[in-house]
């Protein structure tokens, strides 16, 4: 039946949630692993011709011992482990929650008309040329002489990661906007892996098997773009947990809030890459976080973009129309008034509440037939709402938001 997809809709959103996680840890961790490991080499004197560095370590009650060669070895191995389909998963996964959650229910979680008033194909439009744009501009940057000096690279790509911050808080709503940023930074990450880091080592595996030298300048670009992964993945985790914070997306600074993160995510990435290096302790680097954390949860308290002065401003779908006008609304309009308005308002009166969660509002009938969806899966289907039934919403309450739903969407 029709009312069932919203349920299987919601798993698939959860799954594929879950893979984007999983994918993302085994990403990151194994970025963070190599990064470490190559920071911690050390020289011996018995290293073999063409070996950089080595070391030892200790896990799962054995030892191990690593030698890296900074171009390649004499003679290609007869076992070669190769790590990209963490980075491909990850990219992949996210992309797929990007169209489940933003593309498909652009017209609630993308376009918020009194930030820009245009139609979802426009913002979905915009939404992808974004994200190819990102990845061909910092790979033109880092292909220019500009790119030959690491720290200005750096510093040119933070001004860029500004700028985009700044710029899709002018066009989607304000959790879309911290979003995709995300995903611009993160699609940079795993575009270096498929477009440059891999095919570089491929083409020094090819030399090695045609009997010629391989040239140091590929490991060189492959390590420059390995780097930048490493000091982008801690904003990016930022970027991708804010949708459920409306105090980082919900606020008139919340470009400025991630651009902040960015400098934070660089500051502990110095200090753990500093330690595993052995070249100093940069124990400063945790006080000036602090203090950034605390400059960014200043801002956080300024007005929320997110707040609609005017009922009337919202537009709604043919949709959202058809729940709007569906049998049993104003019942389910004098429950959700009454036992989820108090928290999920613009000025919440629920003690402990001061922005309403995840920015949603159910003040009105034009609100709830909006939301129409997250009300039937969290408070129909679900107990979820109110957290612990803190309103005392009844069974029969429950049982009115799901028959109006299911009759909405039967029609």
């Amino acid at each position: 039946m029709m009312y069932d997809f919203a349920v299987a809709w919601d798993w698939m959103a959860f799954v594929v949630r879950w893979l984007h996680v999983i994918t993302g840890i085994a990403w990151i961790g194994s970025s963070f692993y190599f990064i470490a490991l190559d920071l911690g080499l050390r020289k011996a004197d018995d290293l073999p011709p063409g070996a950089h560095g080595e070391e030892w370590q200790v896990h799962g009650g054995g030892f191990y011992h690593v030698r890296k060669y900074l171009v390649a070895p004499a003679e290609m191995p007869e076992h070669l482990t190769w790590f990209k389909w963490e980075s491909y998963a990850t990219w992949l996964s996210g992309f797929a929650m990007l169209c489940i959650i933003y593309y498909a229910g652009a017209d609630l979680y993308l376009v918020d008309p009194n930030v820009a008033d245009i139609p979802v194909s426009s913002a979905i439009a915009i939404s992808l040329a974004s994200i190819v744009f990102g990845w061909i501009a910092y790979d033109l940057i880092c292909k220019s002489r500009f790119g030959d000096d690491n720290t200005r690279l750096m510093l040119g790509l933070y001004i860029i990661l500004v700028a985009m911050a700044w710029g899709y808080t002018e066009v989607f709503s304000g959790r879309a906007a911290l979003l995709h940023l995300g995903a611009f930074t993160a699609t940079i990450m795993s575009a270096n892996v498929f477009f440059v880091i891999m095919p570089n080592q491929r083409i020094v595996v090819a030399d090695l098997k045609a009997g010629r030298v391989p040239d140091p300048k590929y490991g060189k670009i492959a390590k420059q773009r390995s780097t930048h992964n490493n000091y982008l993945t801690l904003p990016v985790l930022f970027l991708m947990l804010s949708n459920h914070y409306p105090l980082a997306f919900a606020t008139e600074y919340n470009w400025i809030i991630a651009s902040l993160i960015f400098l934070v995510g660089v500051l502990i990435r110095h200090y753990f890459n500093s330690i595993h290096s052995r070249s100093g302790n940069p124990t400063w680097a945790w006080p000036a976080s602090a203090i950034l954390m605390i400059v960014i949860a200043w801002l956080s308290t300024e007005p929320g973009v997110e707040r609609r002065d005017a009922v009337e401003d919202i537009s709604l779908s043919k949709l959202q129309r058809q729940f709007a006008s569906a049998a049993g609304f104003e019942d389910v309009t004098l429950t959700v008034m009454g036992r989820c308005a108090m928290c999920h308002a613009d000025v919440p009166s629920w003690e402990g509440i001061r922005w309403a969660p995840k920015g949603v509002l159910l003040e009105t009938e034009a609100q709830i037939a909006a939301h129409a969806r997250e009300i039937y899966l969290q408070a129909g289907r679900s107990h979820a709402m109110p957290p612990a039934n803190v309103s005392y919403m009844e069974e029969a309450e429950r049982a009115l938001i799901v028959a109006w739903y299911e009759a909405a969407i039967a029609r």
